[in-house]
């Protein structure tokens, strides 16, 4: 491989290419994908992607011992108060904020912030 800076990076990969095992790689060409009626890419494969939706209560710290003195029944006490929102995570990622209610004596979130699209993709990396 050479190591000239004025050569452009690609070069250097078609020379590994062929070094490996002396012959160049062949990629087909990726053709244009389905389309819907508007022209625009369809994603519909991505609809049945599975998420995991999290909804954080709160946190707490403590020492080992303190963790290891908890028995059925012992209260943990979370940095948030009664009423407070709870944050929302998407695959581990901030997806906004909402209440805590109760439906059918199950429990829900109802979704009353989202945040920005431009902090979601931020908070992505």
């Amino acid at each position: 491989m050479t190591n000239d800076p004025n050569e452009p990076a690609g070069s250097d990969w078609a020379e590994a290419m062929t070094e490996q095992n002396g012959k160049s790689a062949n990629f087909t060409e990726l053709g244009a994908g389905a389309t819907d009626e508007e022209g625009s890419r369809t994603l519909d494969f991505l609809l049945d992607i599975p998420l995991e939706v999290t909804v954080e209560l709160g946190r707490t710290k403590m020492i080992i011992n303190d963790m290891l003195q908890l028995t059925q029944g012992s209260v943990v006490e979370l940095s948030k108060n009664a009423g407070e929102t709870v944050e929302i995570f998407v695959n581990n990622k901030l997806l906004g904020k909402g209440e805590v209610i109760v439906v059918n004596d199950r429990f829900g979130v109802r979704i009353t912030e989202i945040i920005s699209q431009a902090e979601r993709v931020k908070n992505i990396g």
